[in-house]
């Protein structure tokens, strides 16, 4: 006897943890019409698609100037060289961050110091700061600027930071590679301290098609000076009045940014949605959703997660379609390049490697359609059960 054959119906796709490609098709007509235009203009390094784009994101951000330049970790290297920090300084930052960050500090000659996060909302320990700015650890050279990392979408406990560096007579610098459109106390993230510098990476809530950043501040002699270190130190054509870099932000890429900067506001609303949709999913679990800061608006560059049982985890997402990422899984301290060689605060970054053992980061980016998202919920109240 012959039996019909069973067919197993077709799993469905694999939700990725981030899709630039998805937002592209989603604004593929605007977008197109940008680069065309930049492309005609037959000018395509520091034109007008560039200028245009410094003055929206400045009337945007509410800081006074912003500068373009070639993308966000030469952003936090133009602030240090424009606030004359380098070799025989330290700068404080955290070990819970992407690379960059501490890979601007050393561009520049300086000293990284390495503090520790708070564990609810994996930023800086103001306490550790204010610690090391009244007794810095020995052999170090003197701390000469801090840089406060807002991570995942939402703000440090930035007020005491700006407290102990105004005591400390030092600028504070704000990282806001993932925090575009954040809020602390009413005020947007990138207007508090003496300046601040974006990342305008291709999956970052605000994003080109390539690398780009931008930097704000609202000392105008220090963007002057940052507006000239970014093109050879150049006021006057091919004379250098400072040793300067070449870091640029290129047309093609302020064109597609100037399209997407009114974007930005709306997509920040659908990542909080989702991140919503993530919470109700987990509420009674073991997993411990993001902690929200209270004064303060989360973005959502990423939706965290956190688990003693992380890998496993994520394993049981995979299985389900759901796509995760480690943000971050090795702090830069144990990371070869830096291991044994960087200072740590007095806490050894105890808080930093706990989290890097345990975060998980799920999908969060305004693309996700509805279905998606109850895909993700239903995944998470399987394995999570």
């Amino acid at each position: 006897m012959n039996l019909p054959e069973t067919v197993s119906p077709p799993r469905p796709a694999m939700i990725p943890l981030a899709d630039p490609g998805a937002a592209y098709r989603a604004q593929r007509d605007v977008l197109d019409d940008a680069l065309g235009r930049a492309l005609d203009s037959g000018w395509y390094i520091l034109g007008g698609e560039g200028a245009a784009f410094e003055q929206e994101f400045s009337a945007w951000l509410g800081a006074p100037h912003a500068v373009g330049c070639a993308n966000g970790t030469d952003a936090l290297m133009l602030i240090l060289r424009g606030l004359g920090i380098g070799p025989g300084m330290t700068v404080a930052t955290v070990s819970h961050t992407a690379v960059a960050t501490v890979a601007a500090i050393e561009m520049v000659g300086a000293t990284p110091l390495l503090l520790d996060i708070d564990p609810d909302t994996y930023t800086m320990d103001p306490d550790e700061l204010v610690a090391v700015l009244d007794d810095p650890p020995p052999g170090l050279p003197p701390i000469r600027a801090v840089i406060a990392v807002h991570l995942y979408g939402q703000a440090c406990d930035l007020l005491p930071m700006l407290a102990a560096c105004e005591t400390a007579g030092i600028p504070l610098i704000e990282d806001c590679a993932q925090c575009h459109g954040a809020t602390l106390g009413g005020r947007k993230l990138g207007t508090l301290g003496h300046a601040a510098a974006f990342s305008l990476y291709p999956t970052k809530n605000l994003g080109a098609l390539g690398d780009a950043g931008i930097l704000a501040t609202r000392d105008t002699a220090l963007a002057e000076r940052i507006s000239a270190i970014r093109q050879y130190g150049w006021k006057s054509r091919y004379i250098s009045d400072m040793v300067g870099v070449n870091s640029r932000l290129d047309e093609l890429q302020a064109a597609v940014l100037r399209v997407r900067l009114p974007m930005l506001d709306g997509g920040n609303a659908r990542r909080n949605a989702i991140a919503t949709a993530y919470d109700d999913a987990l509420a009674g679990t073991a997993i411990t959703p993001p902690v929200r800061r209270e004064d303060a608006t989360h973005v959502f560059h990423q939706y965290v997660i956190r688990s003693p049982e992380r890998d496993e985890l994520a394993a049981l997402l995979k299985e389900q379609g759901v796509g995760t990422g480690i943000h971050y899984p090795v702090p830069v301290h144990l990371q070869p390049a830096y291991l044994d060689r960087v200072a740590l605060g007095p806490a050894g970054c105890a808080e930093t490697e706990a989290a890097a053992r345990e975060v998980l980061s799920l999908p969060v980016y305004p693309e996700l359609t509805d279905e998606q998202v109850v895909r993700v919920c239903e995944a998470l109240k399987l394995v999570a059960g």
